[in-house]
């Protein structure tokens, strides 16, 4: 009898153990089941003179995917035998009893039974293997609740292995995690290497992963993490140095319509592209079908020269400790995303372990969109070194909006809500206090710079802005306002238009400008774009000191020079641009800003291009400036600008906030967190250099503190008490004077009693609600590691763009966090209360602690909605004044809406007069 394809295919094609045939995996059976049908389907087949290879092409794998599928089916079917009769072995049957029960005769049983015994150690052995691979791949990784169901075993099973690694020395630690969006600490179990202490980890909090890997056997085997797609070096031009590739360093440009180097649905985006499996590509890619030589794919723009080998001009990819390339982090950054594969009816393709099937060898750092919520600021760093008159009205702006969300929290109708609100309005308002961002001026907004070297140095390609308007573009970290370029938009230059289309967050420039934004390279840097039609912000041509100044000729590596490290950069950085800050506020020359400003240029671009950072502190005379400015050779904030910020800090005495049996953390009077020192001491040992004597004495512990936090503004004032100072001295307490206003109200506030009686008329909506909550917590693991990923995400963004208050910086979290829990596959449910739950509510028929978990886990604007008193609200004529000025000041309509706290409709009612 002769069977084809097709014919066998009609008859057998219903689904297999990994991959989908025409039904999902999974479709009405259980494993078991489907191990059984599919071995006795094999066995028929082979009996009727089927070979393997054509059973395999009709159940659409290959014949080594056929026989990873027998042997995981008689694996799963060995398995749930053992597992059945170790079930009925448990409820008293005899090996007889249990023989006749499952069809087979007592010695088998007897076999299985052992087996069992012997196969729960082997997969108690394989969990904390896979466990201990973990932590020495990712040093702290999370073994709390819900991690069991990640990797598909036993809550049991995961429990008694990390008890194993336990005892072999491993650390087990809680450590707390802050929850983007509602400010609450997650508690999160952690399990670590020997001898890595709690401080550690939770300094580490941000490296905190999920464990790689998934059994779908129960704890037996577990799938491995697949490597990065990889490209051939043959396919990749390097335009160095003396072929031009300066001007566009940084850039990687993308042959369009080539599946493997797609940038899915993007136009560009910031990526690292493996090559060779050993190299990588770091910069930002675009579509380019210009100038792209026969052969290759993607053109990598360099500032390297060229030595003969192309790889030179890559970055190595990172190994582990045994030398091997270290596939879970190649490129040492965090990737958001990938391009996948897909089937024609847009699902994901799969591999015959159930995993999507990378496709394009971009992977993904920021994509197109993702640079658009970036910050709507203005920073003290860029304000202060403006007129006096532009940084009071933004700062006015600032605590006008302050104040404005204090009252409408104050007009809510439900005290635990308000209370709720209130202490978040604080600790946000506290943070104000010390960053001192600024309110943004009309439309400005945060772009990624490309290069387009046909575009004139006075142009720039903007098309989000107006065309013919000018524009001024602020690099961060800021340094001095001759590095402030004006420039004219230009969205009719066709080559331009061609190569970035309406980019919604990008824009282009000549590499001279790059060049006068503090050296930028196009490997992802950002700029401020600010329309400056009226001259408001101030610049300055070029400071002749540094025209022609090159940091990466001036100061070369030298050969066995230390090269800087990131952490020295961070620190090095901070230093300089405080000094930068402190020598504009107390009028230095320009002469004088000009090293200041060489050296700052130096250290930006000293861990990326190697350069010779502490030559250029000697030449350009760091340390005396410091001295002359800053009282000490060694550095330090000496203005109220320099010291604001989290990194300005001080040492005090560990404290912590005051009991409630000593009075509670708040002072009734004053609203004013109160601290209580813990007395905390540790043992220091002291080492005599002269005479080697080793002695030991108690110390008082102490931690760093923002030092606007526990300070008047005022004790930071430079020498000088120059007036801009005075303007952020006054901006910095008044923010300090409404927060505590606000904790005032909330201690207040009383609680909201609960009901008995309003729980049994509302008894309906209460179990909905507790539904609803139910299902918003589940998911934890998953929603524990987004929040680890998106608090790394915000870290880098903040780091990268410094000057965001706290509206944007709650779009950044937000955004980072819905891409953290798409890369983890967390599924946050936020509980959508109803007008009828919200009456429950407000009639007591829920409990305080259930309504904050309720609250911790919704959308507070919509909650707000529904606790504010729906009379309608007109223009006060403060409100009116208000949105006169600013839109005398080009600001828009909804801009001025946002400001004011109104509906677009209600201002343009007031502005008409009705």
């Amino acid at each position: 009898m002769e069977i084809s394809v097709e014919n066998y295919n009609e008859l057998y094609h219903y689904g297999i153990l990994r991959k989908s045939g025409r039904y999902p995996w999974g479709s009405g059976e259980t494993q078991y089941e489907r191990s059984v049908t599919f071995l006795g389907e094999l066995a028929k087949a082979r009996k009727e003179g089927v070979s393997d290879t054509l059973f395999a092409q009709s159940w659409g794998m290959t014949t080594p995917q056929l026989r990873d599928n027998v042997s995981l089916a008689n694996k799963t079917k060995k398995a749930a035998d053992i597992a059945r009769a170790t079930r009925l072995r448990e409820e008293g049957k005899s090996n007889v009893a249990i023989g006749r029960v499952m069809g087979i005769n007592e010695s088998s049983v007897r076999a299985l039974l052992k087996d069992g015994e012997a196969e729960k150690a082997a997969i108690l052995d394989t969990i904390a293997g896979t466990l201990r691979r973990n932590v020495e791949k990712k040093k702290y990784i999370d073994v709390g609740i819900g991690v069991e169901q990640n990797l598909g075993v036993s809550k049991e099973r995961l429990k008694t292995a990390v008890n194993m690694l336990k005892d072999e020395g491993y650390q087990l630690h809680y450590i707390p995690i802050p929850q983007i969006g509602t400010g609450k600490q997650t508690s999160m179990k952690v399990l670590t290497a020997p001898g890595t202490t709690w401080s550690e980890t939770f300094k580490n909090r941000d490296q905190i992963q999920l464990i790689y890997g998934r059994s779908r056997d129960y704890g037996r085997t577990f799938d491995e993490i697949l490597p990065p797609k990889s490209i051939s070096s043959k396919r990749v031009h390097v335009r160095y140095a003396e072929d031009g590739g300066t001007d566009a360093d940084g850039t990687i440009y993308v042959r369009p319509g080539v599946k493997d180097v797609s940038l899915g649905g993007s136009s560009y985006a910031q990526v690292r592209i493996a090559v060779d499996g050993t190299h990588y590509l770091k910069g930002m890619a675009l579509y380019n079908d210009e100038n792209m030589p026969p052969g290759v794919d993607l053109v990598f723009n360099t500032n390297k020269k060229n030595t003969g080998n192309k790889l030179d001009a890559m970055k190595e990819m990172k190994k582990d400790k045994d030398g091997e390339i270290d596939k879970d982090d190649p490129f040492g950054s965090m990737i958001s995303d990938q391009i996948y594969a897909k089937n024609p009816d847009g699902t994901y393709k799969l591999d015959t372990f159930g995993r999507k099937i990378v496709e394009s060898s971009m992977n993904i750092v920021n994509k197109e969109n993702d640079w658009d919520d970036w910050s709507k600021t203005l920073s003290s760093q860029v304000l202060s070194k403006q007129p006096r008159r532009l940084a009071k009205t933004q700062l006015d702006l600032t605590y006008d909006s302050k104040t404005r969300e204090f009252e409408s929290i104050m007009a809510l109708t439900n005290p635990t809500l308000r209370k709720h609100m209130l202490e978040k309005f604080a600790d946000g308002v506290d943070s104000s206090a010390v960053h001192l961002k600024a309110a943004h001026l009309p439309r400005q907004a945060t772009k990624v710079i490309l290069p387009v070297n046909s575009m004139k140095p006075t142009e720039v390609y903007a098309p989000t802005f107006d065309h013919g308007e000018r524009v001024v573009l602020i690099r961060f970290p800021h340094g001095h306002i001759s590095e402030i370029p004006e420039l004219v938009v230009n969205n009719r230059h066709p080559g331009a238009k061609k190569l970035l289309g309406n980019a919604p967050d990008a824009i282009g420039i000549h590499s001279q400008v790059a060049e006068r934004l503090s050296g930028a390279d196009f490997d992802g840097d950002t700029v401020l774009v600010i329309p400056n039609n009226h001259g408001k912000i101030q610049n300055k041509p070029p400071l002749k000191e540094l025209e022609g100044f090159d940091p990466k000729s001036a100061y070369p590596k030298y050969e066995g020079m230390e090269v800087m490290s990131s952490q020295t950069k961070a620190t090095e950085m901070g230093l300089v641009s405080n000094l930068i800050s402190d020598m504009t506020v107390q009028g230095a020359p320009d002469s004088e800003i000009a090293r200041a400003l060489k050296h700052s240029m130096v250290v930006i671009d000293a861990e990326k291009h190697e350069l010779n950072w502490k030559q250029s502190a000697i030449d350009n005379g760091i340390a005396a400036l410091r001295k002359k400015y800053q009282r000490s050779a060694q550095g330090g904030a000496s203005s109220v600008i320099s010291n604001s910020g989290t990194n300005a800090t001080i040492r005090i005495p560990v404290r912590k906030l005051r009991s409630a049996k000593n009075g509670g953390p708040i002072d009734r009077e004053t609203g004013r967190l109160v601290y209580e020192e813990t007395g905390e001491t540790y043992t220091k040992t002291v080492v005599n250099k002269r005479t080697g004597a080793v002695t030991t004495k108690e110390v008082l512990r102490t931690e760093k503190v923002p030092k606007l936090s526990v300070k008047d503004a005022n004790e930071f004032m430079s020498k000088s008490n120059s007036a801009i100072e005075r303007v952020y001295a006054d901006h910095s307490n008044r923010l300090k004077d409404l927060a505590n206003r606000a904790r005032k109200e909330l201690v207040e506030t009383p609680n909201l009693e609960r009901s008995p009686s309003a729980a049994k008329v509302y008894a309906e909506q209460v179990r909905d609600l507790e539904a609803k909550l139910r299902t918003a917590l589940e998911n934890a693991p998953h929603e524990r590691q987004a929040q680890v990923v998106a608090n790394a995400v915000v870290r880098m963004k903040k780091e990268a763009y410094p000057d965001m208050d706290d509206a944007d910086l709650k779009k950044v979290k937000a955004k980072a966090l819905k891409a953290a829990r798409i890369r983890v596959g967390a599924k946050k449910t936020l509980i959508d209360i109803t007008p009828k739950e919200w009456e429950a509510i407000q009639a007591g028929a829920i409990s305080k602690t259930q309504l904050e978990k309720i609250l911790e886990n919704t959308d507070l604007d919509k909650i707000k909605e529904l606790a504010t008193p729906r009379e309608k609200r007109g223009m006060s004529a403060g409100d009116y004044s208000r949105a006169l000025q600013m839109l005398a000041n080009d600001y828009s309509r909804a801009d001025v809406a946002r400001q004011l706290g109104v509906s677009v409709s209600t201002l343009n009612a007031a502005l008409r007069g009705e």
